[in-house]
Parts: structure tokens; sequence; C-alpha cells
């Protein structure tokens, strides 16, 4: 099965856009990670996953794409958070689902990615 990387990437910024839980939870394989450098946490689990985005989505929602790159095995893509741009790097398996998630600010200029 072939995928897009770039294109997974967006899909996935527009459903943390829409507030859409169940359409992430679709994107991530069974054995997903999420690694939040912004709450430094690490979430694993259906229902992990579903708490975090969750209270993710209510309390920092995503709003325009600030950059979009290629990265070995996967895509970084970065976001505007309130008045912060987060940076999430996505790692996926060969059936296109997201296996690891890491975000954080992208430079160490920023103290936090919280709004």
């Amino acid at each position: 099965m072939s995928f897009d990387p770039m294109a997974t990437a967006v899909d996935w910024l527009d459903a943390y856009r829409a507030g859409d839980v169940e359409a992430i939870l679709e994107m991530y394989a069974e054995d997903a990670v999420v690694y939040c450098g912004c709450d430094a946490l690490t979430i694993t689990g259906r229902e992990g996953l579903r708490a975090y985005w969750a209270a993710r989505m209510r309390k920092y929602p995503a709003a325009e794409l600030d950059d979009l790159q290629p990265s070995q095995g996967g895509t970084v893509i970065s976001y505007i958070s309130g008045e912060n741009v987060v940076n999430a790097v996505l790692a996926f398996n060969a059936a296109g689902k997201i296996k690891a998630l890491s975000c954080g600010p992208p430079a160490p200029t920023h103290a936090s990615c919280r709004p």
C-alpha cells in the first residue's frame, strides 16, 4: 500500500483543526506512541490517545499550517496554536498509520508550546 506522508500530515492537521477526535484516532496505528514535549507526557493505547486529543483540542486548538517538510520515515509539520508555533514529527508504519508522534516547540527560544 502506497501513501503520501506529507498529505497524511496535512490530513492529520485538518482533523485536529476540525476537533475530530475520531478522525485523529483512525490515523494512528494500534501500538502508536505520542511524545508530548509541551506537557512532558508519553501517551499510549487507544483510550489514552482519545483522552489526550480530546483535551488538547479543547485547550490548545490548532489554527493554520506554518511549515511542512519531509523527514526520514515521516513528516515534520508545524502549526500555529494560540500565539505559538508547535512542531510535530510524525513517523509512519508501512500501512501509512502514525506509529509515533513527537511534538513540542520548534526552537529553544519558545518557552512553551501552550497558547
